[in-house]
């Protein structure tokens, strides 16, 4: 098992770099270094190579071919004003001209004066991620790219800053991020909970994936966690199963609240029996500290007499845990045991056999919503308040 799991982890961080590398090594994203906070100390991902602002020779190189909206405006023959409405998407500006500038633009290697734009506009075309964890984690890469496939349509730059749980860390992101008059912000976290803050600027907000304990009017994008609860325990029930086992989170994460009482509620639509000695947590110790138990809780339900004909999982790596334990007793999944997942963390559900049958998060489309909303509310729209919960599709595989 601790082979298995450790394989898992190197296949899992070797996924991890190349997603990054290839779904957002294009994108205008900056990074902050949250160990020397500041915004003169940015990383910026640029065709797969990691530029550093702080990089004394890619300063003096920068320096030395340097590239002024005159240069632009005279490579194209239009006037500077033209190509300042071009870099900013303004109006007025024909479809030819905007094209011949843009393209002058990427040939020179022109890049706007952004202190002007802040003196002009008061706005630095700048949206801001803060995260705990979520942009080092595998599902995040979809949340990026959501939020980044919308962001640059507006056309404005992605600011990343992960806090690593830490309560001074997002404290001295928020403030810098008011200092630099970034526009709005995202504030995502890993696993859907709610959150708290000490003191928050006045900066327009989203939640990603999470919701606001202390303010439930403000406007965040999560999953529909109950739903998906229902859709994996209508699944059991549908194929024809009466004897269902759970094998959960850990009972004090949100989603771990809604999905249980999804299944309570789907197990009595039916007229089923829940079997409380059949559902049980797949993790032990407090949130954050969680220690995954699920393969010795799975294998301790199936080898008694009596025992559950599918289970339903909290995640895929509780599912595929199962799944271990179900071949280590010599069942055969999905004809002795079915088993449903949750997630559809496709690095687990697509690869082990037989595929796990799992519901899916939209992490994807999160990012999108969540970004939709902030730039709306940003282009004056004050109806984007309240929780938005996104669906959360099965995805039917081989296991159950």
């Amino acid at each position: 098992m601790a082979i298995l799991c450790g394989l898992l982890t190197i296949v899992r961080a070797r996924w991890l770099a190349t997603s990054i590398s290839r779904q957002l090594s294009t994108s205008s994203i900056l990074f902050v270094d949250v160990d020397n906070l500041s915004l003169n100390r940015l990383y910026v991902v640029q065709s797969g190579r990691v530029r550093s602002g702080s990089d004394p020779a890619e300063t003096a190189e920068r320096k030395g071919d340097m590239v002024s909206i005159r240069d632009v405006a005279a490579h194209v023959g239009v006037s500077d004003k033209t190509v300042s409405r071009v870099a900013n998407n303004e109006p007025n500006v024909s479809a030819r001209t905007k094209a011949l500038v843009e393209a002058a633009i990427a040939t020179l290697g022109y890049v706007p004066n952004m202190g002007a734009r802040l003196v002009r506009t008061n706005r630095s075309g700048v949206i801001g991620l803060i995260s705990d964890v979520v942009s080092t984690t595998p599902n995040s890469v979809d949340i990026i790219r959501g939020i980044q496939d919308r962001v640059s349509t507006a056309k404005q730059s992605l600011l990343i800053a992960n806090t690593a749980g830490a309560p001074d860390a997002e404290q001295r992101i928020w403030r810098t991020f008011q200092e630099h008059r970034i526009d709005g912000v995202l504030f995502a976290t890993m696993y859907h909970r709610r959150v708290t803050f000490a003191s928050r600027p006045t900066i327009p907000t989203v939640l990603v994936n999470c919701t606001a304990a202390d303010e439930p009017g403000m406007p965040s994008v999560v999953p529909d966690d109950y739903e998906g609860g229902y859709v994996a325990a209508l699944r059991a029930l549908d194929q024809g199963h009466r004897k269902i086992g759970f094998v959960t989170l850990n009972p004090k994460i949100i989603a771990a609240e809604l999905r249980g009482k999804a299944f309570i509620d789907a197990m009595a639509s039916r007229g089923v029996e829940v079997r409380p000695e059949w559902v049980r947590a797949g993790y032990l110790g407090g949130i954050g500290e969680e220690q995954l138990c699920a393969y010795d809780v799975a294998r301790d339900m199936l080898q008694a007499a009596d025992r559950p004909t599918v289970l339903l999982t909290g995640n895929d790596q509780v599912a595929m845990q199962c799944l271990f334990a179900a071949h280590s007793l010599g069942m055969r999944v999905p004809d002795d045991l079915a088993i449903i997942g949750f997630d559809d963390f496709q690095m687990i559900s697509a690869q082990v056999i037989p595929p796990l049958t799992t519901v899916a998060l939209p992490y994807y489309d999160i990012g999108v919503r969540a970004a939709d909303r902030l730039l709306a509310i940003l282009a004056g729209d004050v109806s984007e308040g309240g929780v938005e919960c996104l669906p959360c599709p099965i995805v039917i595989r081989a296991s159950g």
